[in-house]
């Protein structure tokens, strides 16, 4: 059952449509990311929610509480919402404590002392960090300031955390850790998270579902296994995961790969070419084997060691493709020849 609700949301500034006539449901407890590039409308969509800019067109409802409405010319302020918020920037105040950073805002709710006392005790320990309750913030790490705003958004209770890029200014291993941290905190206590993240990996790593915008508007909304494994467009398969494009035309009825003089014999839909000479052939470098009967032929133009993978170039006609194998399997060296065999191959037309 939705619990989030934005009906019909636009928003424009100037000439520009930042939000195109978005329609989004989203589940009580559920983790729901917004991803896509700078400037698609995700972070605006998220202040829209909280309350920071106010609709041009639609509805937004929390539960059975109107958070904003242009039918009805209603708008709830932000302070009123009780959504928890993290952003991007850790937001901590180093003249106050630990501890004074959490309840500050409870004292601004003029809850009594002992609630605010309660309060921010259990959000400290659910941070890991009661132990430095007494310490000025800027004395923490990163991650420990980000736990700072955390440990403030939990104490307010909240049905609902908005979460602007939290994680984007810590070093990669903090980042990680950070985000289970998120996950473990949210199955705790079952608030809805709405995320905001250009992330792909945060983003499949914490989601139950995720939406993928573009230019303000929706590419596509589904499981991140779903996004992964069967994207809805070509800019979705971009976006999400490493990716290959090798363009491909046809010529009589064989399909070449641009500057190959192999065609290519594996199955193309048919809607492929319904229109035009050429097309997209789509692979992920985890998704393609080096193999004796592969579709493509190939130059091996560099091979890169990194560990639990080798990361190869090959050269395919005159593109290159990304391949990449476990280390421990064998493979052709620098400069030898190869055939290629796409084991989850994606077709689009030409645009």
């Amino acid at each position: 059952m939705s619990y989030i609700r934005l009906n019909h949301i636009t928003k424009r500034f100037g000439n520009v449509i930042a939000v195109n006539d978005l329609n989004l449901e989203i589940g009580k407890g559920e983790c729901f990311s917004m991803l896509g590039p700078s400037g698609c409308g995700k972070t605006t969509t998220l202040r829209m929610v909280a309350g920071f800019e106010d609709i041009d067109e639609g509805e937004i409802w929390v539960g059975d509480r109107l958070m904003s409405s242009s039918k009805t010319n209603f708008y709830l302020p932000p302070e009123k919402r009780d959504f928890g918020m993290v952003f991007q920037a850790f937001a901590v105040w180093p003249h106050l404590t630990v501890y004074e950073n959490v309840a500050f805002p409870l004292r601004l709710r003029k809850l009594p002392d002992s609630e605010i006392q309660q309060r921010t005790t259990d959000a400290l320990k659910h941070t890991n960090l009661y132990s430095v309750a007494d310490q000025s913030p800027i004395d923490l790490s990163g991650g420990g300031k980000q736990r700072v705003a955390l440990a403030r958004a939990l104490a307010i209770n909240p049905d609902v955390m908005l979460l602007d890029e939290p994680l984007s200014s810590l070093d990669p291993h903090l980042r990680e850790e950070m985000r289970f941290e998120i996950k473990e905190l949210q199955k705790k206590f079952e608030f809805s998270i709405i995320y905001v993240t250009h992330d792909q990996a945060e983003a499949m790593a914490l989601s139950d579902r995720i939406l993928v915008m573009r230019g303000g508007v929706v590419e596509q909304i589904d499981t991140p296994l779903n996004i992964y494994n069967n994207p809805a467009n070509k800019f979705v398969f971009s976006f999400i995961g490493l990716s290959n494009f090798l363009k491909v035309q046809k010529q009589g009825d064989k399909i070449y790969p641009v500057g190959s003089e192999h065609a290519l014999t594996m199955a193309v839909p048919d809607a492929t070419f319904a229109n035009t000479q050429e097309a997209t052939l789509a692979s992920r470098p985890a998704e393609i084997d080096f193999s004796d009967d592969g579709e493509l032929y190939g130059v091996v133009k560099r091979r890169t060691y990194l560990g639990e993978i080798t990361d190869y170039a090959i050269t395919v006609g005159d593109q290159e493709l990304r391949v990449q194998k476990n280390s421990r399997k064998p493979g052709p060296k620098l400069g030898e020849n190869c055939r290629l065999k796409l084991l989850r191959p994606h077709w689009y037309s030409a645009e």
